[in-house]
């Protein structure tokens, strides 16, 4: 993101930061709503069941976000003891890419009736789009089954049980540096994240409902 400053692109900048602490904080409010729908208040009684991104938001990953173009939020706090389900983790795991797949489609989609109506403003075109392409990006990264992702409590309720105990050890050991791995192959040409970026881009068509 820092490239948008240097080349003085300052209004697309903006517009991406917003689109994508408005993306994070949708991603953490849907596992904290799943969470107390589960029997777990903790993330209620941390004040995460809200829209403002203050309580979300983690200062170092933003300015990570900006510095390097990869960061992170708050992870919503949770205790399992408290849930209500068996498979209550996997729900509450799958609600943050599926949050960001709700925000994605309703806004896009509200923006091409808009468009198709009348209203065709470039500059609602660039936002929604870095908007869409954003949630997108961020529902299938973390659908990835490695490290602290989402995808890792999702992965073992389709494996075997002896396959996803081995799955849960391997990745509580070596996930996060599979991750950072993964991050940092990427920033020097591997083209994993460029490649989810591609796939999100691609799939604006799929969810162009109207």
């Amino acid at each position: 993101m820092l490239q948008l400053l240097w080349r003085g692109e300052y209004a697309i900048f903006v517009l991406l930061l917003v689109a994508l602490i408005l993306s994070l904080t949708v991603h953490e409010l849907g596992h904290a709503l799943v969470a107390k729908w589960f029997g777990d208040d903790t993330a209620d009684r941390a004040g995460r069941i809200t829209l403002n991104p203050l309580a979300h938001i983690d200062p170092m990953g933003l300015l990570m976000v900006v510095l390097v173009g990869f960061g992170f939020a708050k992870p919503v706090p949770t205790n399992p003891a408290n849930f209500s389900s068996p498979r209550a983790d996997l729900w509450v795991a799958a609600a943050g890419p599926l949050m960001n797949l709700l925000l994605a489609v309703v806004c896009w989609n509200g923006f091409v009736l808009a468009w198709q109506a009348g209203w065709q403003n470039p500059g609602a075109q660039l936002f929604f789009t870095v908007l869409a392409q954003i949630n997108l990006l961020l529902m299938l990264f973390n659908l990835l089954p490695i490290g602290p992702l989402d995808g890792h409590y999702i992965a073992p309720h389709f494996l075997p049980a002896k396959v996803a105990q081995s799955y849960r050890y391997y990745n509580a050991r070596y996930g996060a540096m599979v991750l950072l791995a993964v991050v940092i192959a990427s920033l020097m040409g591997l083209p994993v994240l460029s490649y989810l970026g591609n796939l999100s881009a691609s799939l604006l068509e799929t969810i162009t409902l109207v």
